[in-house]
């Protein structure tokens, strides 16, 4: 990636597609669309796109997001304020209102409240709740007097248990430890670009790798979204151990996947979406392995 020696200088009224325009075409480094597709692996079609906020010609918004952030990074713009642009421009979100503003600082200013003082306790008080006491356990001594018997029952029984020394101690069984063996590194048929989640390498069953560009979104049981990113090709993805992950391919058939160090069959055919993939190892495997 390239770092830009000279200020870029945005203003807030522009489009996200303007913020990008003049990043690339002011200053003294300007560039060609040539040549940034070429190093982000991103279509020139895509990028014309996003400069004239042409948005329709990206399939779908999480694409527009993906390379909209990729395209600011590289022309040394803050991706967050590109980002937060476009997501007003696509509807995402919307501007709060001066008024809306004007509320949310009214109801953000400290209240005093006053608080009434408790009335603290006075003699008077505490004996007229002692006689009120008396009286109550003289009306229902009865009840009291079996609650006492139980009481003691109770007491006499857990003396018996404890000194009861003729039950065995029972051994204790130690449950082994299952060993997770470490999973070989497959032999990918394309050169690596860049690796996600490398922390899980070492025992992840389950690899993907990305022959041409395709969105890949991963989620657990609960559907909560652990890894979401467009892979160019060679990226690689190692998945976290586990059989409760889904998988959403926006081009399953750009998607290499190995399970165990061998490479299986597409899960699809190219330029297919597919959404609610299994990654259970097992599961996978029932597809069958490419020849």
């Amino acid at each position: 990636m390239n770092e830009q020696s000279e200020t870029i200088i945005t203003t807030p009224n522009m489009t996200a597609g303007e913020m990008l325009k003049t990043a690339r075409t002011t200053g003294r480094r300007k560039r060609e669309i040539s040549t940034i597709s070429k190093l982000l692996c991103i279509r020139e079609e895509f990028l014309t796109a996003l400069e004239e906020g042409n948005y329709r010609v990206i399939p779908e918004d999480v694409y527009i997001l993906g390379f909209a952030r990729s395209y600011a990074v590289e022309l040394g713009l803050n991706p967050d304020e590109v980002i937060l642009q476009l997501k007003k421009e696509l509807g995402i979100i919307k501007e709060e209102k001066k008024e809306d503003k004007k509320d949310k600082e009214e109801d953000s200013e400290p209240k005093i409240v006053v608080q009434k003082k408790q009335p603290k306790f006075n003699r008077e008080s505490v004996m007229a709740w002692i006689r009120g006491a008396t009286e109550y356990v003289k009306k229902h001594w009865k009840w009291f007097a079996c609650g006492l018997a139980a009481f003691i029952l109770l007491i006499v029984i857990v003396v018996l248990l404890a000194s009861n020394k003729s039950t065995p101690e029972q051994p204790v069984v130690e449950t082994p430890v299952e060993n997770v063996a470490t999973v070989k590194e497959p032999d990918f048929r394309y050169p690596i670009h860049e690796k996600f989640d490398s922390k899980n390498a070492k025992d992840a069953r389950v690899v993907l790798q990305a022959e041409k560009e395709s969105w890949v979104k991963i989620e657990d049981a609960r559907g909560s979204s652990v890894f979401s990113r467009v892979l160019v090709p060679g990226d690689v993805y190692y998945m976290p151990l586990g059989d409760k992950y889904k998988a959403t391919f926006g081009n399953v058939g750009a998607i290499d996947v190995w399970v165990d160090g061998q490479l299986i069959k597409k899960l699809g055919p190219a330029n297919t979406k597919k959404t609610g993939i299994s990654m259970v190892p097992d599961a996978l495997k029932a597809v069958g392995f490419a020849e």
